[in-house]
This record gives structure tokens, C-alpha cells and sequence, in this order.
């Protein structure tokens, strides 16, 4: 297509920004995993209450460790938002609140889906939450958002 220069510099920062602006529907689809022997059922609103120091006993009566990613990470601001319905601020705000009660502390925050993906294999008390595109054979999904 043969179009002017003008248009041609006009229509990059345009695309770009148009890109930019439907990204956020396009978010990547999260994967919450727990070890495979873990046979409790497991629903949207316990994951809410897990993630919220609700729930700290699995079915089976094994204690729950949340493993949580790190602030920041696309894949947490996206569980934040859809699975908590909060914002960061909130959920930071929430977590203080229970801290400084005494009430509760925060899930384990660890660097990297990879390691959420190797604890969770390796204990079946661990609970996290990955891209659904990184899920391996080792872990069990219980639900995707």
C-alpha cells in the first residue's frame, strides 16, 4: 500500500496506541493449582476465601499455604482484580488491617510462576495461582479465571 509519509509516521503511534488500549482485554487466563493428591473441591468463592484468610483448612483437613506472586505481576493484578474483586490498594489496605490486628497474616509471596509451580508440586498443602500457559503436568488445575 502506497500511502504518504505523513500518514504512514500518523498511523504507528495510532496502532500502538490502539493496542495498548484493548490490552487490558486480552488478559491471560490464570490457572489456580494445587497438588495433585489434593482431592478437595475446591470453588471460585474458597479460592476469594483462601486468598483471604477465610479458609485455612482444605476439605481433607490439611492446613492451607497461599502462595501468592509477587506485586506488580500482570497475573496477580489480574487474580486481584477478577478472583478478590479489589484493587491492589484495597487488598493491601485489607492485609494491614488483619496484620496489625493480629487477625491473619498474607499469603507466602514468592519470585516467579516457576516457583509456585515447583512448591505446589512438591506439597500438598500449597495452593497458588499461574498463567493457565505455564501450568505443568506436576500440579493439579482446581479452577480457571
Amino acid at each position: 500500500m502506497n500511502l504518504p509519509k505523513t500518514t504512514k509516521k500518523l498511523l504507528k503511534p495510532v496502532g500502538l496506541s490502539l493496542l495498548l488500549l484493548l490490552s487490558p482485554w486480552v488478559q491471560a487466563e490464570i490457572a489456580v493449582v494445587v497438588h495433585p493428591s489434593n482431592a478437595s473441591e475446591i470453588t471460585a468463592a474458597d479460592i476469594s476465601r483462601i486468598y483471604s484468610g477465610k479458609l485455612k483448612t482444605f476439605a481433607n483437613g490439611g492446613t492451607i499455604v497461599a502462595l501468592d506472586q509477587a506485586e506488580g505481576s500482570p497475573v496477580r493484578e489480574a487474580f486481584v482484580k477478577q478472583i478478590l474483586n479489589k484493587t491492589e490498594s484495597q487488598l493491601k489496605a485489607y492485609w494491614s488491617k488483619l496484620v496489625f490486628s493480629g487477625q491473619g497474616q498474607p499469603p507466602k509471596v514468592v519470585d516467579s510462576s516457576a516457583e509456585i509451580l515447583n512448591l505446589v508440586a512438591a506439597n500438598p498443602n500449597m495452593i497458588g495461582f499461574v498463567d493457565a500457559a505455564e501450568v505443568t503436568p506436576n500440579v493439579k488445575v482446581v479452577g480457571k479465571f
